[in-house]
């Protein structure tokens, strides 16, 4: 399991990337959280336009077993949706911090990054 040390984590298991920008971000799920979700099957994102605040739901995933909510890691207007995914939901469960990104979000509260784990607190949090 890899947690890349460029990202920052959620106790809900989401992680974030800040774009070269600083105001733009992906966010997706942990390489932990999609295997113990197991195949996904469906991505079901309906928030896009939509500002959301840290720690409100913004889509959800669907596995074969269960459906698992996902959270905003931190304040933001979601600007886009990974569309590959409507196709290949299977591209969380093979490249979850890179082809699997979620969605797109712009920044609205820089300083909430600060409040998110750094991968080795994440590994400590899961463990």
């Amino acid at each position: 399991m890899t947690f890349p040390a460029e990202l920052k984590y959620t106790s809900d298991h989401e992680w974030i990337r800040i774009e070269a920008d600083g105001t733009s971000a992906k966010v997706g799920i942990t390489d932990f959280a999609q295997s113990e979700l197991g195949d996904l099957v469906y991505v079901d994102i309906d928030t896009v336009g939509e500002t959301i605040a840290k720690g409100e739901e913004f889509g959800a995933v669907e596995a074969v077993k269960t459906t698992s909510d996902l959270f905003m890691p931190v304040s933001g207007k979601v600007l886009s949706f990974n569309e590959e995914l409507e196709d290949n939901p299977e591209l969380i469960n093979e490249d979850p911090y890179g082809k699997g990104w979620i969605v797109e979000i712009e920044l609205t509260e820089l300083g909430e990054l600060e409040e998110l784990m750094d991968a080795a607190a994440y590994q400590e949090e899961i463990n």
